[in-house]
């Protein structure tokens, strides 16, 4: 429900109030034809988007000190407020569209506002629910390049620098080319080599000499999920599941779903090998 506003109210109606939501103030008056047109317009989306923000009326005949303020020179004019301030606005009755658009643009992004949730999080000691957000973030808008370099940065404290690094390798370019970033980058990159298992020779050898061996091959596997080197386990995982369904009660295919869950923090590296495992199902 729009709300009229006065000089005297004009600060608590939409400076104040702009503070917890967008405020758009629609200047008009009872003369202008156009603003029969604007008003009832804004008023229907105000409802539509449920509260998302509010629709503040001045009527510039009554209150000409405010109209003056704003410079009205012009009817409808439409102002939009956030955190206090003026940060968009335009003159007409634009249409239905056009005006959604207008307000979309306002509107918090989802994404955005996980990561502040992180970053309170982080600020209060709880490590863990900072992650949460910041993956809630991701789940939200995979391109929130913030909020992927703070959750690579969680992973790294951590001690997951193999996760760490699949976040910072998924950053934008831009990203990428701050020396910081580069920075951490370089630094995961080192502690996932540090990280790295010594090679499994006899292991390897029964797998390389007897392709069927499909225990020596759960054995790789196991070892590798040991070091949580996700990938590797995965690839002797789906050559058990391609070779024989029937090993070990389907084993391949279980324990590649549990690892999807332990690999959790790399969703990359799920969701290809999750394809990959249905394309292996599919095939029989």
């Amino acid at each position: 429900m729009s709300t009229d506003a006065t000089l005297q109210t004009f600060k608590a109606e939409v400076i104040d109030a702009s503070m917890q939501q967008p405020v758009l103030v629609d200047f008009w008056a009872p003369w202008c034809g156009p603003c029969k047109t604007l008003g009832p317009l804004l008023e229907k989306l105000e409802q539509a988007y449920g509260g998302r923000f509010k629709l503040v009326k001045i009527d510039t005949d009554a209150e000409q000190q405010l109209a003056q303020h704003f410079q009205i020179r012009s009817i409808p004019t439409v102002f939009a407020f956030v955190n206090g301030q003026p940060v968009d606005q335009f003159q007409g009755a634009l249409p239905e569209g056009k005006l959604r658009e207008f307000i979309d643009r306002l509107m918090p992004n989802p994404s955005d506002m996980e990561l502040e949730q992180a970053g309170a999080a982080l600020d209060r000691g709880d490590t863990a629910a900072a992650m949460e957000h910041a993956r809630k973030a991701l789940a939200i808008d995979p391109a929130n390049d913030s909020a992927r370099l703070l959750y690579g940065q969680l992973l790294m404290a951590e001690q997951d620098p193999a996760a760490a690094q699949a976040q910072f390798e998924a950053l934008s370019a831009q990203a990428k080319a701050d020396p910081q970033v580069a920075a951490l980058i370089a630094q995961a990159a080192q502690a996932v080599e540090a990280a790295k298992p010594p090679t499994p020779t006899a292991l390897l050898t029964r797998v390389v000499e007897a392709p069927q061996d499909l225990a020596a091959r759960l054995e790789l596997a196991e070892y590798y999920i040991g070091f949580k080197d996700w990938e590797p386990a995965l690839e002797q995982l789906i050559e058990i599941v391609q070779r024989d369904r029937a090993f070990q009660e389907d084993i391949g295919r279980r324990r590649m779903v549990e690892v999807f869950d332990l690999a959790s923090s790399q969703p990359e590296i799920v969701s290809r090998w999750r394809r990959r495992l249905g394309g292996a199902l599919n095939v029989r």
